[in-house]
């Protein structure tokens, strides 16, 4: 359990929720001795057991490595530099490690490396509560739970995820959003099996997308494209099993290995930015200050990014009392978030066909052309394969 605060404490910063936004925020803040303390409203165990996504950007190695938070990635965690694509019209790979700036991947399961960041987090004296609601975030940085008490910081950090009450206070005092539901619905699937392939796989088919995303040399992680208000109870092994052979046409290109599923959720396919993440005493960063599709692994990483700009700017405004980091805070990050979600945005487009429940009308027919012009063109253009990489590893 963490620590429990008396009613009224003060601190430097306030963050809410324990994600890989506030787990590394507060890290950083803690290293340049600023007083914080992290509210979280699940178990300590549950925080350390979501299983999420775990590819991590050159730019999120370099501020792990910096400050002392990268031992568990640079002991368990391996380098991919290569993804290959599926269809009708065959396979190829592509070695994206070689093309753009030459930057690769590192694997390392999100829950290993919030472990990590929590392990260092109260290594370094931090304080943090598990189990608590916040109810309620008001002017001058009060924080109220759901028992009633409070704590006050200087700053609070809203790290809480895009349902979470951060990003609710701000919408609610006009901070308008920018958003886009892409119509596309996956059913993600855990399985205790190692990886069939060496590269991440991705697998255009008219029935739907399927993709194979390595996790450990025993977890690998799949992706189903399936109708939007799917019940994952609809999906039974063997016909999670039966459907991946079909996408990634195992009859062509060897079979998968199989094992016992762990987890299998339905995520529906939606992205939002808040025009501002933040303004007076709250700040926001992660999923609270904007949600990303999945298409292309970006959301940890954002998140490490807005960490480590709000840590920079949260110090001046603290230690100097000057908040000009703070009103740069947007502007330093909004353009890399936006590039970011134009990738993602165009990725969905690539993986994702007209609907392959829907009619096969002339719409469907033009839309599944443009889908497999995409892929031609990213097999066979350098400059193309050049920017993908580019924009693949990038934040």
């Amino acid at each position: 359990m963490g620590k429990r605060f008396d009613s009224g404490a003060r601190t430097g910063v306030v963050i809410v929720g324990a994600g890989p936004a506030g787990l590394v925020l507060g890290n950083l803040l803690l290293d340049r001795g600023i007083d914080c303390a992290i509210l979280e409203r699940r178990g300590r165990e549950a925080v350390e057991g979501r299983a999420r996504a775990g590819f991590l950007a050159a730019h999120s190695v370099r501020v792990l490595t910096q400050h002392g938070l990268a031992d568990g990635m640079l002991a368990y965690g391996h380098t991919h530099q290569t993804c290959l694509f599926r269809s009708e019209q065959g396979e190829f790979t592509l070695d994206y490690g070689e093309l753009g700036r030459g930057e690769v991947h590192t694997v390392y399961p999100q829950q290993e490396l919030v472990k990590d960041l929590l392990a260092e987090y109260l290594r370094r004296g931090g304080e943090i509560r598990f189990d608590t609601e916040v109810e309620e975030i008001s002017e001058g940085g009060r924080v109220r739970m759901s028992d009633g008490t409070d704590i006050v910081g200087r700053y609070v950090a809203g790290c809480d995820g895009h349902r979470g009450v951060a990003r609710a206070t701000m919408t609610a005092h006009g901070t308008r959003t920018a958003r886009w539901d892409h119509g596309v619905s996956w059913l993600a699937v855990l399985v205790e099996a190692p990886p069939s392939m060496e590269a991440v796989g991705y697998a255009l088919h008219e029935r739907g997308f399927a993709g194979h995303m390595a996790r450990t040399a025993t977890v690998t992680r799949y992706y189903l494209q399936c109708p939007r208000g799917t019940d994952p109870a609809d999906w039974n092994e063997d016909r999670i099993w039966t459907e991946l052979a079909t996408r990634l046409r195992t009859d062509e290109f060897g079979v998968l290995k199989d094992g016992p599923v762990l987890e299998k959720t339905v995520v529906d396919l939606r992205s939002d930015v808040l025009d501002t993440p933040g303004e007076g005493h709250l700040w926001l960063a992660g999923d609270a200050a904007g949600l990303i599709s999945p298409s292309a692994a970006k959301g940890a990483n954002l998140a490490v990014l807005q960490a480590e700009r709000l840590a920079q700017a949260l110090t001046s405004a603290l230690t100097h009392g000057d908040e000009n980091d703070l009103d740069r805070y947007a502007a330093d990050c909004l353009p890399r978030v936006w590039r970011a979600h134009e990738f993602s945005h165009w990725m969905s487009g690539l993986l994702h066909g007209p609907s392959p429940e829907g009619t096969v009308d002339a719409e469907a027919r033009y839309g599944r052309a443009l889908q497999y012009a995409r892929l031609d063109s990213l097999r066979t253009s350098r400059t193309h394969q050049d920017l993908f990489a580019e924009n693949y590893t990038g934040i």
